[in-house]
């Protein structure tokens, strides 16, 4: 890739919140009640999300018009963290369940998914608000995770707690390989002067 071409690239890095798409076209039936990620911040055209987060899930996200930086990380074993609030006091069988790895369903087939790493948090994280109101520990108790994975299936965290007997209320990408979201709020938005990969 010549200089020139690098210098047009543009990257950022996001907190995509809450009852977003991770995209910014949506051609699907409902598409006028969807939330795209064009509204949080005036994107250079040809913009793309790297890998995505579901609808319902947030956190650390990023967008770049290079689509070979695209490809590299989303085929790249960067690790991926998220903060899990799951319902239920999570027992240590279902973390080590978790870790070992467990079979799951995706794409209409099983699937077994990696070890990976799961820790239990002692205290609720500082994470900031999010605009549709969980479930608390007042219906009964809940529990806060960490779960870390070099994969990512489609809804692969949400799958995996069900598994077990946990659903996940609330899901939150923190850390992507040495990125971490640190004190970003909902909706950031932070052009990068370099690309991803030479952060994570």
């Amino acid at each position: 890739m010549s200089l020139e071409t690098t210098a047009q690239q543009h990257h950022f890095v996001i907190y995509k919140p809450y009852g977003y798409l991770s995209q910014f076209i949506n051609n699907g039936p409902k598409q006028g009640k969807k939330k795209l990620l064009g509204a949080l911040y005036n994107f250079p055209e040809g913009v793309m999300a790297i890998g995505r987060l579901d609808e319902k899930s947030e956190g650390l996200l990023f967008i770049t018009t290079d689509g070979k930086v695209s490809n590299r990380i989303n085929s790249s074993q960067f690790e991926k963290e998220y903060y899990a609030l799951v319902d239920g006091a999570i027992s240590a069988e279902a973390i080590q369940k978790l870790k070992n790895g467990i079979e799951i369903g995706f794409d209409g087939k099983k699937y077994q998914t990696k070890p990976c790493k799961v820790t239990l948090l002692n205290t609720e994280p500082n994470l900031p608000p999010r605009e549709k109101k969980i479930r608390d520990a007042r219906h009964g108790p809940v529990t806060w995770i960490s779960v870390t994975l070099t994969e990512g299936k489609f809804r692969q965290v949400r799958k995996m707690t069900s598994a077990v007997g946990f659903p996940t209320l609330r899901l939150v990408r923190v850390r992507v390989g040495n990125m971490h979201i640190n004190k970003m709020k909902s909706g950031d938005v932070i052009p990068l002067n370099t690309s991803p990969i030479e952060i994570i």
